[in-house]
């Protein structure tokens, strides 16, 4: 049987919503497809894009806004399909932190970011709100930012709700505090977004390896779907697969995580239109995309039937809030279920 090899980049090290990928791997999924899968690991995440746009790697993971600056700054990359939906993203703090709900109480404080797009991002929203870039401190902290808010470093950072939240949770939770102490500032509802698309984890490629092997991405998403099914269908028993492959996030914290993470997974994988309309947009408005750029995704390579996108996404968004909040609360797995 002979073998077609595809170099897959992670956007950071292992984590909980990596499942769907290491399944496919270790169930043979992706061996069905003919396909030899390397699945590789950045030492820095800022690096994902530029090693997929420069064909150092054939695909990988990346958020929505990354991967539109990307190609605007000139590495040719196309989001195949998408990972995680529309994950809440914000600014995280601890309640003692002296920062409220009021953006401006973030004057004279340190935000920490991962990288180079956190910063515009904040830098965009202390404009909408009468303050300036240089009435906070800055820090880029990488994929640390609840290590850093917790060991004082940092005031507050940018991180979402399903991972670095849930990490600011379990801490307090140790400290016999509140877990409800762990605050987020989301920033659709600061910018106005209607949306938290702008950091969908996606499925991209490097548009050479894409144009010269279609197949090969085709049978690759083939192998993702079913292995996004059988999570879906028996998460419990796909974690303990999981982590007997990944012993390193066999702990209390990984696991709490993959269940805040369970409802953002995308069960058909289709790219969003609207979601990428509007973080198009958004970019615009960043000043990191020209005026004229048009969005780089694609759902060609997906062969069942697209689903209806929802009627009311700020509802849904709204419905979102509440589910995850009842899983917090009942540490389940459930999925929301929306009208189209």
């Amino acid at each position: 049987m002979t073998t077609d090899k595809i170099t897959f980049l992670l956007n950071w090290q292992p984590a909980p919503y990596h499942i769907a990928i290491f399944l496919s791997q270790t169930k043979g999924y992706f061996k069905e497809q003919d396909l030899d899968v390397a699945i590789l690991e950045p030492s820095n995440p800022s690096d994902v894009t530029e090693l997929i746009g420069s064909n150092k790697v054939d695909m990988g993971l990346k958020a929505m806004i990354h991967t539109l600056a990307a190609k605007a700054r000139g590495y040719p990359v196309t989001s195949v399909a998408s990972l995680l939906d529309e994950p809440f993203t914000g600014i995280l703090y601890l309640k003692n932190s002296g920062i409220t709900e009021n953006f401006q109480s973030l004057k004279g404080k340190k935000i920490g970011y991962v990288g180079e797009f956190g910063k515009i991002q904040i830098d965009e929203l202390t404009k909408h709100y009468g303050m300036k870039p240089d009435d906070y401190t800055a820090v880029r902290c990488g994929m640390n930012i609840a290590k850093f808010i917790v060991e004082g470093k940092i005031d507050a950072g940018v991180g979402i709700e399903c991972m670095q939240q849930v990490e600011l949770e379990e801490h307090l939770k140790q400290k016999g505090l509140p877990v409800t102490d762990a605050k987020m500032l989301r920033i659709d509802k600061l910018a106005c977004l209607g949306c938290c698309c702008f950091c969908t984890i996606l499925y991209i490629c490097n548009d050479k390896f894409l144009k010269e092997n279609p197949e090969k991405v085709r049978k690759f998403l083939v192998a993702i779907k079913k292995a996004t099914d059988y999570v879906l269908s028996d998460p419990v028993t796909a974690w303990k697969e999981y982590v007997n492959f990944k012993p390193q996030l066999d702990n209390e914290l990984s696991y709490k995580q993959f269940q805040r993470c369970y409802a953002y997974f995308s069960e058909s994988l289709f790219n969003v239109h609207r979601d990428w309309k509007k973080v198009t947009a958004y970019g615009k408005r960043l000043a990191i995309l020209p005026p004229n750029y048009e969005a780089n995704y694609t759902n060609e390579f997906l062969s069942w039937v697209e689903p209806e996108e929802v009627s009311d996404p700020l509802e849904a968004q709204r419905l979102m809030a509440i589910h995850q909040d009842r899983c917090r609360k009942e540490a389940t797995f459930r999925r929301l279920v929306l009208p189209a």
